[in-house]
């Protein structure tokens, strides 16, 4: 049995300028100590190889102390590690791939042409980007030897007209891979094309609010008859780790603990606070929300609002998506369609115990706005 440990789009050193300057430092120095929770999983489950699928730095610039936790997430994680660069971390003259010394136990793919690192039954296959665009790296390529266990790391994104190393699902179907390691794209997903398993273990943690929720990984065991599983962009963000054997086929998740970004949609009624208090879950003083307000309500004192909330939170935003409260049966008795409605509806209103009123006045709301042709919401 191989143990595998793929992770990718760590955006190393990353700006967070939606921060402000000692929360976007500290975000950095957390980065790097994810490496050291991804350096834990890698022993915790005595991984062979680690596969890293590009972007693992956020662009040229890279600070000191990152370049040392790296290094330290290499020799500590005790398997052999295997980086394909990507469109952010391409192999430029000055990049740390080529200008710092990595542990011996560190293997670069080194151009864009596929090569090959052979590490007992298991055949490690790759390419890195050499330019910020690249055009597809997969294309006509076939495994040479069919008896191993052959792998692949790349970076690339499954669309036919993306910029950055373009494959498709036939292509990798006609690969003769057992597994392809694929990163750029943020949110984690496992599939199958044909015989070969490939998978987005998605970014090492969340940077903005296009990458939500609590991350995590997958554990996978391939063989002949593949099954993918998936797994949504909101969630854990972690690392894959991947199992291969040849007689089965399962996923396992496994996460990385990291701040978690969330959106959250309030319909704001009388009492905008009393509202978001009784929508929050428990435990949000570590992660970073934006919480929209909807529905119909009088003007939200956002800043008075925020000011109460903030402290429930590392970082909180609030939008106000609110429509202004309206007399709900002006025009009632009017001779329009609109006031006969609106008449027959009040009569029953008035009549009706607190639960019926409620679903009255819910479905004059929803017909009222498919009168006026506005967006209908609950």
């Amino acid at each position: 049995m191989i143990k595998l440990l793929h992770a990718a789009d760590f955006h190393l050193d990353s700006a967070f300028s939606a921060l402000p300057p000692d929360r976007a430092s500290q975000r950095r120095q957390e980065q790097r100590l994810a490496l050291q929770a991804l350096s834990g999983l890698c022993r915790e489950h005595g991984c062979d190889a680690v596969l890293l699928s590009g972007d693992l730095f956020d662009g040229v610039r890279v600070y000191r102390d990152t370049l040392d936790a790296l290094r330290q997430f290499f020799a500590d994680c005790g398997a052999d590690v295997y980086i394909a660069a990507g469109n952010h971390d391409y192999l430029s003259p000055g990049s740390p791939y080529l200008t710092e010394r990595w542990p011996e136990n560190v293997h670069l793919f080194p151009s864009e042409k596929i090569t090959k690192y052979k590490q007992g039954q298991l055949h490690i296959y790759g390419a890195s980007f050499t330019a910020p665009e690249m055009p597809p790296l997969l294309e006509g390529f076939h495994a040479e030897d069919p008896q191993a266990v052959n792998v692949m790391v790349l970076h690339g994104e499954l669309s036919p007209n993306s910029p950055y190393a373009p494959l498709t699902t036939a292509q990798i179907a006609a690969s003769g891979l057992q597994y392809l390691a694929l990163g750029h794209v943020h949110a984690g997903s496992c599939a199958c094309a044909g015989k070969t398993t490939y998978a987005y273990p998605g970014c090492l943690m969340g940077r903005g609010f296009d990458e939500c929720g609590q991350k995590g990984a997958l554990l996978v065991t391939l063989d002949g008859c593949l099954m993918g599983r998936g797994f949504d962009e909101c969630g854990q963000k972690g690392a894959l780790l991947v199992t291969l054997d040849g007689c089965e086929c399962r996923t396992e998740f496994l996460p990385i603990p990291t701040r978690r970004y969330e959106l959250l949609e309030v319909p704001a009624g009388d009492d905008p606070l009393a509202a978001v208090l009784a929508a929050l879950p428990e435990d949000t003083q570590n992660d970073c929300y934006r919480i929209l307000l909807t529905g119909e309500s009088d003007p939200v004192a956002l800043p008075s609002l925020e000011r109460t909330l903030a402290p429930r939170f590392y970082s909180l935003s609030l939008r106000d998506r609110t429509l202004p409260k309206t007399d709900l049966w002006a025009g009632c008795g009017e001779d329009t369609l609109r006031g006969h409605f609106l008449q027959e509806l009040k009569a029953a209103y008035d009549i009706a115990d607190e639960r019926t009123r409620r679903i009255l006045a819910q479905s004059a709301r929803m017909t009222l706005a498919l009168m006026d042709g506005r967006e209908v919401t609950l």
